[in-house]
């Protein structure tokens, strides 16, 4: 039996009184923090915050203090969530890190990128482990490791694949850094300019040329990891004009990773529910479910600067969670043929079916989803509880999904961070 939220279908137009003020007929007003400063967005328009709220990524005090009492409280599912997150042995405060001057990803290449994700896995789960129980050990841990990888890393390197390292490691780090930002021992400074120097050049070459190629030539995820990663320094590194870059794109970039392309079609389904269909959706669920946690963390993170992305365009992205999530806990959703340019010359390629390839695939991105739609804006997200309720619930991280790099494309632990 699915355990959906029990709202009735008068509540799904309804939105958060921050959603009210964020949202109107597609645009977004950009409310600063602590100020009264608004504009209507456009294709160029200042969203940045006039001050950046601090930590203000994937986790705000508020996410922070919750995830502190419950557990404390001995309270499910914070409890659950906690648990898996002290099971894992990244999260241990014995890691020890393995900085590297270059890290390389790309078949051809010395691939060692391995010990970057598995790094930015233990920094972050023992910055959690600091935050929501207060021992030291883990945040000087994090510290260490964050501290160690800013004085030794000094590029990245490889195939194309260079591009999706410096995007999902490069906001996943910048979390990282966020929740041990002021503490004692951290060098934030020498940490921002390894972000900027080494992180941001790639991020920014890719969405500016994409590496070369048709404009279409790169899956959603190339386009949303640095995204993201843009934004996470924006905010790490109080940097407005990165924030807008990226915000911008989201908006209305040319690539696959803006909101309109990542989602090119609407579907209202036989039980009313509105759906998107994703862009990777005829590839496979894999990526496709990677997708919502790229573009999630995109979501989150501006969410928590004051810009509701995840309301943005009427909901787009919450009509592709449903679509996805309804698909990959088994039921059928419809498919409309997705054509698309490839290579430098564009050649014409067409996918006329959706993919089961990776189908149900677990990966720990739906609590985020589900508990900022159904909790923060009461609306009923009927595939997005089950897939999260019934298949991932409580969610894991880095580790917990298997030893490749898929498994650390999201930091996870949503359950015992976002639970309400």
């Amino acid at each position: 039996m699915s355990r959906t939220h029990p709202h009735t279908n008068n509540l799904q137009r309804e939105v958060s009184r921050r959603g009210l003020l964020r949202t109107a007929g597609g645009l977004t007003a950009a409310l600063a923090v602590g100020g009264a400063t608004a504009a209507l967005t456009g294709g160029t328009a200042s969203a940045a915050p006039a001050t950046f709220t601090h930590p203000g990524m994937l986790h705000n005090w508020g996410d922070i203090n919750r995830a502190k009492t419950r557990v404390a409280a001995g309270d499910d599912p914070w409890l659950s969530g906690w648990n898996k997150l002290t099971a894992n042995s990244h999260s241990q405060s014995t890691w020890t890190p393995n900085p590297q001057a270059t890290v390389y990803r790309g078949s051809g290449y010395p691939e060692n990128y391995g010990t970057l994700y598995n790094d930015i896995a233990a920094a972050y789960q023992n910055a959690l482990r600091w935050q929501v129980a207060g021992t030291a050990a883990n945040g000087d841990c994090a510290v260490n490791i964050l501290n160690a990888w800013a004085n030794t890393l000094t590029s990245i390197q490889g195939n194309a694949d260079r591009f999706l390292a410096a995007g999902i490691y490069g906001w996943q780090f910048a979390n990282a850094a966020e929740l041990m930002r002021g503490y004692a021992g951290f060098d934030l400074s020498a940490f921002q300019q390894m972000m900027l120097n080494v992180f941001y050049p790639l991020n920014n070459q890719f969405l500016t040329n994409h590496n070369d190629a048709c404009i279409t030539n790169y899956w959603a995820n190339w386009d949303l990891c640095n995204m993201a990663s843009i934004l996470a320094i924006g905010i790490l590194c109080d940097d407005g004009a990165k924030y807008d870059q990226a915000v911008n794109y989201f908006k209305t970039g040319a690539g696959n990773g803006s909101i309109q392309h990542a989602v090119p079609y609407l579907y209202t389904d036989s039980d009313g529910y509105d759906l998107g269909q994703w862009q990777e959706s005829g590839r496979d669920q894999g990526h496709t479910v990677m997708g919502m946690g790229q573009m999630g963390a995109i979501c989150e993170m501006a969410w928590n600067q004051g810009d509701d992305l995840y309301s943005y365009d009427s909901r787009r992205f919450f009509k592709a969670a449903q679509y996805v999530a309804k698909y990959n806990i088994g039921q059928d959703v419809p498919f409309t043929t997705y054509t698309w340019g490839s290579g430098q010359n564009c050649s014409q390629n067409s996918q006329t079916v959706i993919s089961s390839a990776s189908r149900g695939q677990i990966r720990p991105v739906w609590a985020m989803l589900h508990f900022h739609y159904n909790r923060r804006l009461y609306l009923d997200d009927k595939y997005i509880s089950q897939m999260y309720y019934d298949l991932v619930a409580p969610e894991g991280g880095g580790g917990d999904y298997g030893s490749t790099s898929g498994g650390y494309d999201q930091l996870g632990f949503g359950t015992l961070m976002y639970a309400k």
